[in-house]
C-alpha cells in the first residue's frame, strides 16, 4: 500500500515539472523498507531508522527529509500516516561557492579543448561547445540536447529544459557565426543524426562526454583546484555568465529588479530567488554590495 501512495505522490509531482529521479529512488527504498516491517503507512520511528541508515549527517538529513514532505502529502489523505520529526537536521542542501572563471580563463579553456587530442571533429566540437556555455549561459544537458530546428534567426530555441520550460535564447553575431563554422564541419560526420553536438562515435554527447573533455582541458590550462577551493566544473561557465550578467546591473532599485527578472528568465530559473542566489555566493559582488551599505549609511552616493 505505501508503495502505491508513493507512486501517487511521485506522479502529481512530475505532473507540477518535477522529475524527481534521485527522490523517487530514495522513497521507494523507504517504502520498501517499510513494508518488509510491516507498516503499511509511514511510521515515525521507521522512518528514523531507515534515514539512519546513511553513512553521513547529511545524506541521513536528505533522506528523512524526503519522507516528511511525502508523509505530509501521504496524511493530507490519510491521518494514519506519521510525519516523522526532523531529528537529523535541516534536508537543505548546502551549494557550493561557485567558481567564476576570468575573461582569460574562457578563452584559455576554449583554446585548451581546441587543441586536445588528435585532429578531428572532437576538437571543434567542445571549443565550440564550452564557448556557447560561457556566452549562453545554457546549461550543459540544454546544450547538448539541441537540434538543427532549434537554431533559429532569433536565436536558440530550448525546449522543455528543466521544470519543462521552453525559452528563447538570443545569440551575438559572434556566437551565430562560431555556430554556423562548427556546423559546417560537424553536418558531413553524422548525416543522419540532427543533435547538433555529436562525439566521435556519431552519437548524441553525454554529460560524462563533457565532464571528461572539460577536466582535460581545464588540467591543460592549469586551472586552480585543491580541499576548500571553488571546483571549476562545466557548470561554472553558466555561473560565470550569471555573475557577469549581475555585475553590470545598474544601481537604481527599480532597474534592479527588472534586470534580476529578465536574467531569471533568461537562465531559465524556476524563480527569481535561484538568480539572487548568486549574490549571496559570489564573493566579489558581496563586496559590492557591502561597500553600497556603506555609502548609503554614511550617507553618500556611490
Amino acid at each position: 500500500m505505501l508503495k502505491q501512495t508513493v507512486q501517487s505522490y511521485l506522479e502529481v509531482r512530475r505532473a507540477c515539472g518535477f522529475e524527481l529521479k534521485s527522490q523517487g529512488n530514495l522513497l521507494r527504498s523507504f517504502a520498501a523498507y517499510s513494508d518488509a516491517r510491516g507498516k503499511s503507512h509511514v511510521c515515525a520511528n521507521i522512518a528514523i531508522e531507515w534515514a539512519g541508515l546513511a553513512r553521513l549527517a547529511p545524506r541521513r538529513a536528505r533522506r528523512l527529509g524526503e519522507v516528511i514532505r511525502f508523509a505530509r502529502y501521504a496524511r493530507a489523505e490519510d491521518s494514519r500516516h506519521e510525519v516523522p520529526p526532523p531529528v537529523f537536521g535541516g534536508s537543505q542542501r548546502i551549494r557550493p561557492i561557485p567558481y567564476i572563471f576570468s575573461t582569460d580563463e574562457v578563452r584559455h579553456l576554449v583554446q585548451a579543448a581546441s587543441q586536445s587530442g588528435r585532429e578531428s571533429l572532437r576538437r571543434y566540437t567542445y571549443s565550440t561547445l564550452f564557448a556557447l556555455l560561457a556566452c549562453t549561459g545554457l546549461r550543459v544537458s540544454e546544450a547538448i540536447g539541441l537540434r538543427y530546428e532549434d537554431i533559429t534567426s532569433e536565436g536558440l530555441v530550448i525546449r522543455s529544459s528543466k521544470f519543462r520550460k521552453s525559452r528563447l535564447v538570443p545569440l551575438h553575431d559572434s556566437a551565430e557565426t562560431g555556430l554556423e563554422r562548427y556546423l559546417e564541419r560537424r553536418r558531413p560526420y553524422a548525416p543522419f543524426d540532427d543533435h547538433v553536438f555529436i562525439s566521435t562515435a556519431r552519437k548524441p554527447l553525454i554529460i560524462n562526454d563533457v565532464e571528461i573533455a572539460f577536466r582535460a582541458a581545464a588540467k591543460k590550462i592549469g586551472l586552480p583546484c585543491g580541499p576548500g577551493m571553488p571546483r571549476p566544473t562545466p557548470h561554472s561557465l553558466r555561473h560565470t555568465f550569471a555573475v557577469r550578467a549581475l555585475e553590470t546591473c545598474p544601481d537604481d532599485r527599480d532597474h534592479i529588479t527588472k534586470h534580476m527578472l529578465a536574467l531569471s528568465t533568461y537562465l531559465g530559473h524556476a524563480k527569481v530567488a535561484n538568480t539572487y542566489w548568486y549574490l549571496q555566493a559570489t564573493p566579489a559582488l558581496m563586496k559590492g554590495i557591502a561597500e553600497r551599505c556603506e555609502w548609503f549609511v554614511m550617507g553618500a552616493r556611490p
